[in-house]
Protein backbone atom coordinates (compact mmCIF):
# COMPACT_ATOMS: atom_id res chain seq x y z
CA UNK A 1 0.00 0.00 0.00
CA UNK A 2 1.57 3.49 -0.64
CA UNK A 3 1.76 5.91 1.98
CA UNK A 4 -1.40 8.06 0.92
CA UNK A 5 -3.25 5.16 1.60
CA UNK A 6 -1.63 4.13 4.73
CA UNK A 7 -2.20 7.36 6.17
CA UNK A 8 -5.65 7.46 4.84
CA UNK A 9 -6.87 4.13 6.55
CA UNK A 10 -4.68 5.67 9.43
CA UNK A 11 -7.02 8.87 9.59
CA UNK A 12 -10.31 7.47 8.73
CA UNK A 13 -13.35 9.63 8.88
CA UNK A 14 -12.50 13.20 9.06
CA UNK A 15 -15.67 14.52 11.16
CA UNK A 16 -14.96 15.02 14.52
CA UNK A 17 -11.26 14.49 14.02
CA UNK A 18 -8.05 16.27 15.65
CA UNK A 19 -5.00 15.81 14.02
CA UNK A 20 -1.45 16.67 15.45
CA UNK A 21 1.70 16.47 13.21
CA UNK A 22 4.79 16.78 15.16
CA UNK A 23 8.18 17.20 12.82
CA UNK A 24 11.09 15.47 14.56
CA UNK A 25 14.53 16.28 13.11
CA UNK A 26 18.02 18.48 13.36
CA UNK A 27 18.41 21.56 11.20
CA UNK A 28 22.34 20.94 11.46
CA UNK A 29 22.46 17.26 9.70
CA UNK A 30 21.12 17.73 6.40
CA UNK A 31 18.61 15.25 6.04
CA UNK A 32 17.91 14.86 9.72
CA UNK A 33 15.77 18.06 8.94
CA UNK A 34 12.64 16.72 6.69
CA UNK A 35 10.70 16.12 9.66
CA UNK A 36 10.63 19.62 10.70
CA UNK A 37 10.62 20.74 6.51
CA UNK A 38 7.26 18.96 6.12
CA UNK A 39 5.79 20.70 9.12
CA UNK A 40 7.68 24.20 7.55
CA UNK A 41 5.38 23.42 4.13
CA UNK A 42 2.48 21.96 5.95
CA UNK A 43 2.47 25.91 8.32
CA UNK A 44 1.29 27.95 4.98
CA UNK A 45 -1.05 25.75 4.21
CA UNK A 46 -3.74 26.66 6.68
CA UNK A 47 -5.56 23.27 7.31
CA UNK A 48 -8.56 23.29 10.10
CA UNK A 49 -8.31 21.09 13.03
CA UNK A 50 -4.52 19.86 12.71
CA UNK A 51 -1.72 21.36 15.42
CA UNK A 52 1.59 21.67 13.82
CA UNK A 53 5.12 21.39 16.18
CA UNK A 54 8.22 21.15 15.29
CA UNK A 55 10.09 19.72 18.15
CA UNK A 56 13.39 19.16 16.79
CA UNK A 57 15.39 16.62 18.75
CA UNK A 58 13.64 16.58 22.17
CA UNK A 59 9.28 15.54 20.89
CA UNK A 60 8.98 14.41 24.60
CA UNK A 61 8.85 18.21 25.74
CA UNK A 62 6.04 19.01 23.86
CA UNK A 63 3.52 16.50 25.49
CA UNK A 64 1.68 19.11 26.94
CA UNK A 65 0.63 20.57 24.31
CA UNK A 66 -0.15 17.42 22.31
CA UNK A 67 -2.12 16.72 25.61
CA UNK A 68 -3.91 20.16 25.90
CA UNK A 69 -5.36 19.95 21.88
CA UNK A 70 -7.26 16.97 22.72
CA UNK A 71 -6.03 14.84 19.36
CA UNK A 72 -8.14 11.68 17.81
CA UNK A 73 -4.55 10.93 16.21
CA UNK A 74 -1.02 11.78 16.34
CA UNK A 75 1.64 11.93 13.56
CA UNK A 76 5.23 11.70 14.15
CA UNK A 77 7.72 12.96 11.15
CA UNK A 78 11.19 11.71 11.13
CA UNK A 79 13.96 11.03 9.04
CA UNK A 80 14.80 7.44 8.85
CA UNK A 81 16.88 4.37 7.09
CA UNK A 82 14.79 1.50 6.09
CA UNK A 83 16.73 0.90 2.43
CA UNK A 84 14.35 3.01 0.59
CA UNK A 85 14.67 5.77 -2.03
CA UNK A 86 16.29 8.94 -0.93
CA UNK A 87 12.62 10.69 0.27
CA UNK A 88 10.38 7.90 0.34
CA UNK A 89 8.12 8.06 3.31
CA UNK A 90 6.57 4.93 4.93
CA UNK A 91 4.97 3.84 8.15
CA UNK A 92 6.72 2.68 10.57
CA UNK A 93 6.29 0.02 13.06
CA UNK A 94 7.31 1.04 16.62
CA UNK A 95 8.75 -2.23 16.81
CA UNK A 96 11.35 -1.54 13.99
CA UNK A 97 12.31 2.69 15.33
CA UNK A 98 15.02 1.54 16.77
CA UNK A 99 16.77 -0.05 14.12
CA UNK A 100 15.86 3.01 11.28
CA UNK A 101 15.91 6.03 13.32
CA UNK A 102 18.47 8.76 12.14
CA UNK A 103 17.81 11.10 14.77
CA UNK A 104 19.66 11.64 18.32
CA UNK A 105 16.67 12.18 20.48
CA UNK A 106 17.39 12.15 24.28
CA UNK A 107 14.15 9.85 24.69
CA UNK A 108 13.87 6.73 21.97
CA UNK A 109 10.91 7.19 19.46
CA UNK A 110 9.51 3.80 20.73
CA UNK A 111 9.28 4.77 24.51
CA UNK A 112 7.29 8.84 23.50
CA UNK A 113 4.80 6.61 21.10
CA UNK A 114 4.03 4.54 24.10
CA UNK A 115 3.48 7.28 26.43
CA UNK A 116 1.55 9.12 24.02
CA UNK A 117 -0.80 6.09 23.23
CA UNK A 118 -1.46 5.33 26.27
CA UNK A 119 -2.04 8.58 28.20
CA UNK A 120 -3.11 10.90 25.42
CA UNK A 121 -4.17 9.32 22.37
CA UNK A 122 -4.22 5.86 21.15
CA UNK A 123 -3.64 6.26 17.75
CA UNK A 124 -0.08 7.70 17.11
CA UNK A 125 2.14 6.70 14.08
CA UNK A 126 5.68 7.42 13.00
CA UNK A 127 6.14 8.17 9.27
CA UNK A 128 9.60 7.67 8.68
CA UNK A 129 11.35 9.38 5.72
CA UNK A 130 14.40 7.78 3.82
CA UNK A 131 17.13 9.95 4.03
CA UNK A 132 20.52 10.10 2.03
CA UNK A 133 22.71 12.22 4.27
CA UNK A 134 22.65 13.22 8.15
CA UNK A 135 26.11 14.29 8.14
CA UNK A 136 26.70 17.66 9.65
CA UNK A 137 25.03 20.63 7.32
CA UNK A 138 22.62 22.07 6.53
CA UNK A 139 20.35 21.94 3.39
CA UNK A 140 18.15 18.46 2.00
CA UNK A 141 19.69 16.56 -0.38
CA UNK A 142 17.58 16.86 -3.53
CA UNK A 143 15.72 13.62 -3.47
CA UNK A 144 14.38 14.21 0.09
CA UNK A 145 13.31 17.75 -0.62
CA UNK A 146 11.20 16.41 -3.13
CA UNK A 147 9.89 13.61 -1.04
CA UNK A 148 9.14 16.16 1.66
CA UNK A 149 7.07 18.62 -0.61
CA UNK A 150 5.48 15.24 -1.70
CA UNK A 151 4.23 14.45 1.27
CA UNK A 152 2.79 17.33 2.80
CA UNK A 153 0.44 17.56 -0.55
CA UNK A 154 -0.82 13.93 0.31
CA UNK A 155 -1.12 15.29 4.22
CA UNK A 156 -2.58 18.57 2.81
CA UNK A 157 -5.19 16.41 1.13
CA UNK A 158 -5.46 13.98 3.51
CA UNK A 159 -6.52 16.45 5.98
CA UNK A 160 -9.07 18.98 4.13
CA UNK A 161 -10.91 16.06 3.28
Amino acid sequence: MSIKGELSAFLGIAKGRRVVIVGIGNSMRHDDFVGLKVIELLSVMKIENVLLLLTETVPESYTGSIRSYEPTHVILLDAANFGGSPGEARIVSPKTIVNISVSTHSLPLDVFMGYISQTICEKVVLVGIQGLDVELGEGLTPGVEKGAHDLAKILQELLTK
